[in-house]
């Protein structure tokens, strides 16, 4: 199943999207005040299942999450262009059925 443009479940607005598969994962901003100084983290909080099975979370820093949403970007783009050739047509391959 896809969900693209409309057919996603939308954010609520809250910093948190539903996937088609029921799960909630939420993106916070996390500060820890420290005497010496503040900490800073974003927090990515995928929630349980459909079957209640727990969820995991993670702590990221700032620049590891924008190579997160970086890779996030990549991989949906591959996902949305499908199948593509794997690299280069070898010029001495034998032509296939019907060429």
């Amino acid at each position: 199943m896809t969900a693209r443009g409309h057919d996603r479940n939308p954010s609520d607005g809250d910093g948190s999207l539903v996937t088609t598969c029921g799960r909630r994962i939420a993106v916070r901003c996390l500060r820890l005040a420290s005497a010496e100084r503040p900490i800073g983290r974003v927090a990515l909080d995928v929630g349980r299942d459909q079957g209640e099975e727990p969820g995991v979370w993670a702590s990221l820093t700032a620049g590891e999450a924008r190579d997160l949403a970086r890779l996030l970007l990549v991989q949906a783009g591959l996902a949305e262009r499908g199948p593509a050739p794997l690299g280069p047509p070898r010029e001495n391959a034998p032509a296939g059925p019907g060429a």
